[in-house]
C-alpha cells in the first residue's frame, strides 16, 4: 500500500476531531496558528528521528534556504496565540455589558462587515450572547456564566489536569518545555505548576517535572481534554511503536498493538446489551489489576528501567451508521484484529 494515502487518510480523521474540539461547548477555538503549528512540530519530529534538514527540505518539496527561513520564522512566532475574530466580539460584548449593534460595527470597522455580522449571529446561535431587537440599533448582552453551559476555557482545574497529564505522558519536562508545549500564559503556568507539586500529583527534581501517575476518576466534571488527549496520545504510541518496530501484521503474541470491532444491532437486537456493556466490563476488568499495580509499587517502589504498558479503550455509538459501513451487496463491515 502507498504510505502517502495512509498518511492522507489519518490527516483527514485528525482534522474532524480538531473541527469537532475547535467548536464545542458552544467556543469557537482560533486556529489561524495551526497550519505553522502542524509544519513546526512535524519539522522538530523528522529531524529528532535523525533525518538531515536537506531530507525533510526534499519531503516538503521546498528547496533547502526556502525550509531555513521557514522554520526560523515560524520557531519566533509560534508561541503567539491571536485572538479570533469571533473570541474578540465575544470579549467586547462581555466587557461591555451590554451594547448596540452599530457600536459594535464601529469598533470593528477595519474588519470585514459581513464576518463581523457572521460572528454575531454565530454567537446568538451558540446560546453565548442575547439579543434584542433588530438592524443596527439591536442590543447585544452577554450570558450570564452561570446560565451559559459553554465550559470555561480557564477553568484552573482543567489546566491544571491537563499539565498533570502531559507532564505523566512526556515527562521529566523542565519548565521551559512544558511552556512551549502548551504556549500557555508564563504566570497561569506557574502557578498551576506550583499547584500540582503542593498536592502531590507531579514532582520536581534535577531532571525536570514528573509524575508517577494519572486519572480522571469516572463522573469527574473537569479533566475531560486532559483525558481525551491522554487516550489520543496512548493510541498514536502504541501505533508508533508498531511502526518503529518494523511490523504491518498483527500476532496473538503482541504486547503493543490494538484491535477495533464492529457490531450492528438494533432496538430488541439479542445481543443488544451485552455489546453496549462491553465497555463497561472491559473497565471492570482493568481496574483491579491497575489497582494492584500500583498497591505494590508503592510498597516496594518502582526500578529506574520499569516498563510502562498502557492500554487504552474506546467506544463509539453513532446511530443509522450501519448501511454507511456496508460495502457491496451489504457485505459484512470491516472489524477485528489489527495493528
Amino acid at each position: 500500500m502507498n504510505v502517502t494515502v495512509l498518511i492522507d487518510a489519518i490527516v483527514r480523521q485528525t482534522t474532524v476531531l480538531i473541527a469537532h474540539l475547535a467548536t464545542s461547548a458552544g467556543m469557537r477555538a482560533p486556529l489561524a496558528h495551526l497550519a505553522n503549528q502542524v509544519f513546526y512540530d512535524l519539522v522538530r519530529e523528522l529531524e529528532a528521528q535523525g533525518l538531515g534538514r536537506r531530507v525533510v527540505a526534499d519531503m516538503f518539496g521546498i528547496a533547502l534556504r526556502s525550509y531555513q527561513l521557514k522554520v526560523r520564522r515560524i520557531s519566533e512566532s509560534i508561541s503567539i496565540r491571536d485572538r479570533s475574530l469571533w473570541e474578540a466580539v465575544y470579549g467586547f460584548i462581555q466587557g461591555e455589558g451590554s451594547v448596540r449593534r452599530v457600536r459594535i460595527l464601529e469598533r470593528f470597522s477595519r474588519d470585514d462587515d459581513g464576518q463581523v455580522r457572521a460572528v454575531l449571529h454565530d454567537l446568538v446561535e451558540s446560546g453565548l450572547v442575547f439579543r434584542a431587537g433588530r438592524g443596527l440599533e439591536a442590543v447585544y448582552r452577554a450570558v450570564d456564566p452561570d446560565d451559559a453551559l459553554a465550559l470555561d476555557p480557564a477553568d484552573p482545574e482543567a489546566l491544571a489536569t491537563f499539565v498533570w497529564a502531559l507532564i505523566y505522558r512526556e515527562g521529566p519536562l523542565d519548565r521551559e518545555t512544558l511552556a512551549e508545549r502548551l504556549s500557555a500564559d508564563a504566570r497561569a503556568l506557574d502557578s498551576t505548576t506550583e499547584r500540582l507539586i503542593a498536592d502531590g500529583r507531579i514532582s520536581e527534581g534535577d531532571d525536570g517535572l514528573r509524575a508517577t501517575g494519572f486519572v480522571v476518576p469516572l463522573g469527574s466534571e473537569v479533566g475531560y481534554e486532559a483525558a481525551l488527549f491522554d487516550h489520543f496520545q496512548a493510541m498514536v504510541t502504541a501505533m508508533c511503536a508498531k511502526l518503529a518496530g518494523g511490523q504491518s501484521q498483527a500476532l496473538r503474541s503482541d504486547t503493543t498493538g490494538g484491535s477495533t470491532w464492529s457490531f450492528d444491532i438494533w432496538p430488541g437486537h439479542p445481543h443488544e446489551d451485552e455489546v453496549y456493556g462491553l465497555l463497561a466490563r472491559l473497565r471492570a476488568e482493568v481496574a483491579p489489576v491497575r489497582a494492584a499495580v500500583d498497591a505494590h509499587n508503592r510498597a516496594h517502589g518502582e526500578p529506574a528501567d520499569a516498563t510502562r504498558v498502557t492500554l487504552y479503550l474506546g467506544q463509539g455509538v453513532v446511530a443509522g451508521a450501519a448501511d454507511d459501513a456496508l460495502g457491496p451487496q451489504g457485505a459484512d463491515p470491516p472489524g477485528g484484529e489489527g495493528p
